[in-house]
């Protein structure tokens, strides 16, 4: 993919070992990239090389918060660990790496030399002998000029665009984002009797809405869905639901509700994703959401069809928690209590000592074996 001409001269700089020529470069534009993974994994390597250890982790934390797996990344926060000593940290790190490529040469690696050098010392020596950064992770590489295959390439470029338009109006592929696509759901558009349908009243309402907001809802829920953005749509509807909307447009709420997918941890939109604070502050209004959290699990039960275990949200780093949040699986699951975690889970509404509180009800967890301490 081609870069725009900033990125592309700093990763110049930085592949000519101009680091701090690169990193400055970068730094004078940090508006215009907010949010831009490479942006911010280019000045983590760079930082890396001028041994800004301390800057290196604050852009490689804003790279993986983009690409939470991302292989060069999970490679970048290894090594800053492993750096401190922080071998166990470090190790975690790797073995995610390898989790994602199994024939990551700078991962394998890693693991051999932390085998190797076991102990404190030993690792101690190990650094001081400047070895570090032969497992820092690549530079990005310039983009390929397209020069003389720009003409044969807008030829195919052009019969795959006519293809994909064919199998588009033929429904064998969908195009994310086209309004009213999504396989097996139709009649969910307002129509005119839908409009003119009175507003419920006389009941207790979670949302009082007025009839444009109803609509506006209505029509941003729909956008979302057809977007295959479910968890943000999810939060229009269920305020919908709980309003004085018309039965009409809740029951057709509730019909778009029923096309929703379960996510995985591949297919989650993470710009969607919700924290603890704002869920428990209105839970009926997240009511089914979808949350990827991470944290610590304890008083963890496993039985032969089910798992249950308080957990620490945002304790990954020992440092600070959000919240506790009680979690259930309908099967027996695998994990280390030990070890941090994240939950892929749906939130459900329940009472507490206080009114309203939350538990998650479990879709899947992702967390890191351990290193076999005898290298086998």
């Amino acid at each position: 993919m081609k870069l725009d001409p900033i990125l592309t001269k700093a990763i110049r700089l930085a592949r000519r070992r101009n680091y701090n020529e690169a990193i400055k470069t970068l730094e004078a534009e940090v508006n215009r990239y907010h949010g831009s993974y490479r942006y911010y994994y280019l000045l983590a390597v760079s930082c890396l090389h001028v041994n800004d250890y301390q800057g290196a982790l604050t852009y490689f934390k804003l790279a993986r918060d983009v690409k939470i797996r991302d292989p060069q990344v999970l490679l970048g926060m290894a090594v800053l660990y492993l750096r401190r000593g922080e071998t166990d940290r470090a190790v975690d790190f790797y073995l995610e790496v390898q989790e994602l490529d199994e024939k990551n040469r700078t991962a394998a690696k890693a693991l051999k030399i932390i085998r190797k050098f076991a102990g404190q010392d030993n690792i101690s020596a190990w650094l001081e002998s400047g070895e570090l950064s032969k497992l820092y992770p690549p530079l990005p590489h310039l983009p390929f000029s397209m020069g003389r295959l720009v003409k044969p390439l807008a030829v195919v470029l052009g019969a795959a665009l006519i293809l994909c338009v064919i199998l588009a109006l033929t429904g064998v592929i969908r195009i994310p984002g086209s309004r009213g696509k999504r396989p097996g759901i139709s009649g969910v558009a307002l129509e005119r009797e839908d409009r003119e349908e009175p507003m419920e009243t006389g009941g207790l309402y979670q949302y009082i809405l007025t009839r444009n907001q109803v609509f506006e809802n209505y029509e941003k829920a729909l956008s979302l869905f057809t977007a295959y953005r479910d968890e943000a749509a999810r939060i229009e509807l269920n305020r919908l639901i709980e309003s004085n909307a018309p039965e009409g447009i809740k029951a057709k709420s509730r019909h778009i509700m029923g096309y929703m997918e379960v996510p995985g941890f591949d297919t989650f939109k993470r710009q969607d994703n919700l924290s603890i604070a704002e869920v428990r502050k209105e839970p009926v209004l997240y009511r089914d959401c979808h949350v990827i959290w991470r944290g610590m699990a304890t008083n963890v039960e496993v039985s032969q069809n089910k798992t249950s275990f308080d957990f620490l949200v945002g304790y990954d780093t020992r440092k600070v928690m959000e919240g506790i949040v009680h979690v259930e699986f309908n099967q027996a699951v695998a994990l280390n209590s030990e070890k941090p975690l994240e939950v892929l889970g749906r939130i459900v509404p329940i009472s507490g000592p206080n009114g309203l509180d939350i538990r998650l009800e479990g879709v899947a967890i992702h967390q890191t074996g351990l290193l076999n301490q005898n290298g086998n």
